[in-house]
């Protein structure tokens, strides 16, 4: 049996310098591609593109990451901006959120990491907490600029990645939003101590999971597996 095609979105910067070159570049952490292929899977790049377009995408995949990233635009869940909030990236956004809602049409098995997590949430009309120290009083969810922290998640048992991590487990964690209210349809399956959500999933919708840590970042991968597993099986009706 072929090795499912999961896609992973991928960053879009305009100012990138290799070699003797400084251009615009689509670009990704290696360790994205390295988590699915290393799952099972086969890693495709999906640069940001026409929202249009993202069925037809789709149509070619058996799964679909969405990748970390920048912060969501805040008028995208009707709020203004925190002084802490990123610039916006209005191309990935866009993309990204027609991805996920193609994803979730058509059944295509979806993993959110991090901002990916924060994207399905947004996509179902939900919202996001723009500067979680201020809701939880610390900064433990990332660590020094550019070094990922670590911390314990606690799943959910009686939920989908309850079964895929039935224990509380130490996760490597970069991130400063987090979510607010749910979206359509989303229960948390995983918090921290501190109460904020880690993990989302979709009941009913097949495999839609979303995880705020970074499984790339780490050596877990059970996660990984459930979405190649998933992309893996026959589409219903198929």
């Amino acid at each position: 049996m072929p090795k499912p095609l999961i896609g992973i979105s991928t960053y879009l910067d305009e100012s990138v310098r290799w070699g003797v070159w400084h251009l615009p570049a689509a670009l990704l952490p290696s360790g994205y591609h390295r988590l699915v292929q290393r799952a099972g899977g086969l890693a495709v790049m999906l640069p940001p593109d026409d929202p249009a377009e993202a069925r037809t995408v789709l149509a070619r995949l058996d799964g679909l990451v969405v990748s970390g990233g920048p912060d969501v635009e805040p008028g995208r869940y009707g709020a203004d901006p925190h002084p802490r909030t990123g610039p916006p990236a209005p191309e990935r956004d866009a993309w990204e959120l027609a991805l996920i809602e193609a994803a979730l049409a058509t059944g295509v098995p979806l993993l959110g990491i991090c901002r990916g997590m924060q994207l399905m949430n947004v996509a179902l009309g939900g919202t996001l907490v723009q500067h979680l120290p201020d809701a939880v009083g610390h900064n433990g969810h990332s660590g020094p600029a550019g070094v990922f922290a670590r911390h314990d998640v606690n799943p959910v048992l009686g939920t989908l990645l309850g079964e895929v991590l039935p224990e509380p487990l130490a996760v490597p964690t970069y991130h400063h939003q987090g979510l607010g209210r749910l979206g359509r349809g989303l229960i948390a399956s995983a918090h921290t101590d501190d109460g904020t959500v880690e993990a989302v999933e979709l009941p009913g919708a097949g495999y839609a999971v979303g995880v705020q840590w970074h499984p790339e970042a780490g050596d877990d991968l059970r996660v990984a597996r459930s979405l190649v597993e998933a992309a893996g099986r026959p589409a219903a009706g198929a």
